[in-house]
């Protein structure tokens, strides 16, 4: 088994050095300690100071100083979109207040299924597309959990 001690977030690594690739969802992203399966077959033991929200193209670091990539793997999400960014700030609001992982992109939020979630938005007039993609939530103001990539940030474990 190979272990993983040291998160690198994507330009603050040698990507090119990688020798491997490892495909997560957000919530197995969000980790201190974990047991997984590379891309490639191999057994991963990530053993992190503390937990961080890994995003699309970080690194992890091998104990030998090689580098695994990490990949956000595609999971279902639910676009909500509104012609009026006005109203699309008043959804982002009633997420927040709920205090829902919600990835900010250009015109556009991303959250998970929830059939409650969804119809509240959709009563607030937004339209909702349900598919599967990355999901990077922000991790707000506060949680200090990890970097942020300019379309979105990080969420809890």
């Amino acid at each position: 088994m190979r272990y993983a001690l040291i998160h690198r977030p994507a330009g603050e690594w040698p990507d090119r050095e990688a020798v491997g690739m490892i495909t997560l969802d957000f919530h197995a992203r969000y980790r201190r300690r974990m047991r997984l399966m590379t891309d490639q077959g191999g057994d991963l033991h990530i053993d992190l100071p503390k937990a961080v929200a890994m995003a699309d193209g970080d690194g992890l670091q091998l104990e030998d100083g090689k580098w695994l990539r990490i990949r956000a793997a595609a999971e279902p999400v639910v676009e909500v979109r509104h012609p009026d960014l006005g109203q699309v700030a008043r959804i982002a609001w009633h997420l927040g207040n709920r205090h829902l992982p919600t990835e900010i992109r250009q015109g556009v939020i991303r959250i998970k299924p929830d059939p409650v979630i969804e119809d509240m938005v959709m009563g607030l007039g937004a339209d909702i597309k349900r598919m599967d993609a990355p999901f990077q939530p922000e991790g707000g103001a506060y949680g200090g959990a990890g970097h942020h990539h300019g379309h979105g940030g990080h969420g809890g474990e």
